[in-house]
């Protein structure tokens, strides 16, 4: 999708890229309403789901232009996995008819390119299939699930997408980088990338970049990765569990805690003291082996493991 390498697409505060603009008049689809659902993801499967048996959905298009009320997807690519494992795709040029006018050239597609390509009625159904039961996973995917919304509603076939994982904003708690686009994140982490712009390779390297997120918080669930945010003072209700059952109990954990700014660090740590008094709630403690204090807000930590296993003697 175009907009994940704008750095434009990235907005401040939040961390979730500002919905796409709703259609208005006779010109465009009905949208429907924009804007997070109130509530989380329904309890079960696939949100409950322990982060490797959970069926996830990468998800990637490329669009005439910007607009879901009157631009239109031209390509698409779906992968769904499980374990690291593809296990069904979609990849396909959308053909969006005559009348459609096209303002970006980025990814190299024009009307010659989509002559024979199938509509997007022709594919809705498999486009439904490959998502039914599996977590959604997309770069700034506010803007690929608002548009997949409006080619359903083009096609009179009203669809909603309400709960899914951003790995832009996924990435902007884990990651440290001057850029968050995925252009950029795939340079600086070495992500194996092909074609820019282009769906089947984007969503290839999407799911390269979310399993080094999901390596880097240490997510049980993808409700979990979920409940991650930013600029919202929200701890993930995991994180905040861990630091629970480990205050005051002497146990040692291995910390990664990433400061405003700053890139993540990783140190051996006890808790003495949660306070869920505060906004976020704090972990209070002590590192080793300098016993250094510490006061940890809970939505900067980004995961918490047992601590790495000591280094056996060597004989002599």
């Amino acid at each position: 999708m175009n907009v994940n390498d704008d750095p434009a697409s990235e907005p401040p505060g939040s961390g979730t890229p500002a919905p796409p603009p709703a259609a208005s008049g006779p010109a465009g689809p009905r949208l429907p309403p924009s804007g997070p659902p109130s509530g989380p993801p329904p309890a079960g499967a696939p949100w409950d789901l322990p982060i490797s048996d959970a069926p996830l959905a990468f998800l990637d298009l490329e669009m005439t232009e910007l607009d879901p009320a009157n631009d239109q997807v031209i390509e698409i690519c779906i992968l769904r996995t499980r374990g690291g494992r593809v296990e069904d795709a979609l990849e396909t040029l959308v053909n969006p008819g005559t009348d459609v006018t096209f303002g970006t050239d980025v990814h190299g597609l024009g009307p010659a390119s989509l002559v024979g390509a199938p509509s997007f009625a022709s594919i809705a159904d498999r486009v439904l299939a490959l998502l039914d039961g599996a977590v959604p996973v997309a770069h700034a995917a506010y803007w690929d699930v608002t548009f997949l919304e409006a080619e359903f509603a083009r096609i009179a076939r009203p669809t909603t997408f309400p709960f899914f994982l951003d790995t832009l904003i996924l990435a902007r708690r884990a990651l440290r980088a001057k850029s968050h686009s995925l252009a950029a994140l795939t340079e600086s982490l070495g992500l194996a990338r092909g074609r820019a712009h282009r769906a089947g390779d984007d969503a290839r390297v999407l799911s390269l970049l979310f399993d080094r997120l999901v390596h880097d918080l240490a997510p049980r669930t993808p409700r979990d990765l979920w409940h991650v945010r930013i600029a919202e003072r929200h701890a993930r209700p995991e994180i905040v569990a861990r630091c629970q059952a480990l205050a005051g109990t002497g146990e040692p954990a291995w910390v990664t805690y990433r400061p405003s700014h700053k890139p993540p660090h990783s140190f051996l740590a006890i808790f003495t003291q949660l306070r869920t008094d505060l906004d976020p709630p704090r972990v209070l403690g002590y590192s080793l082996p300098g016993r250094g204090r510490f006061d940890l807000r809970c939505d900067r930590i980004l995961a918490i493991a047992p601590p790495p296993p000591k280094a056996e003697p060597v004989p002599p």
